[in-house]
């Protein structure tokens, strides 16, 4: 099973800058900021918004985290 993290985005708020306020400014509603918390799915559009408002790339946003169904070994993939 493949699992959604966005903590990359966190980490790299932190170290441009960007407070969470910002991104609502810039055009990020409270729904989607609210998924991002919760891992959940967001658009394409969403991820290229967040990207340029980051001035990053996709793997600075999302990881990709597989699950062996067996065993709590993780392998990420970004």
């Amino acid at each position: 099973m493949t699992i959604i993290s966005f903590n990359p985005l966190w980490a790299t708020m932190k170290k441009k800058e960007v407070s969470q306020y910002k991104l609502l400014k810039s055009g990020v509603d409270n729904k989607t900021l609210d998924s991002l918390k919760k891992n959940k799915n967001i658009t394409l559009l969403t991820l290229e918004k967040l990207c340029r408002i980051l001035d990053c790339l996709p793997n600075d946003i999302v990881e990709f985290i597989e699950e062996t169904p067996d065993s709590n070994i993780r392998n990420t993939f970004t």
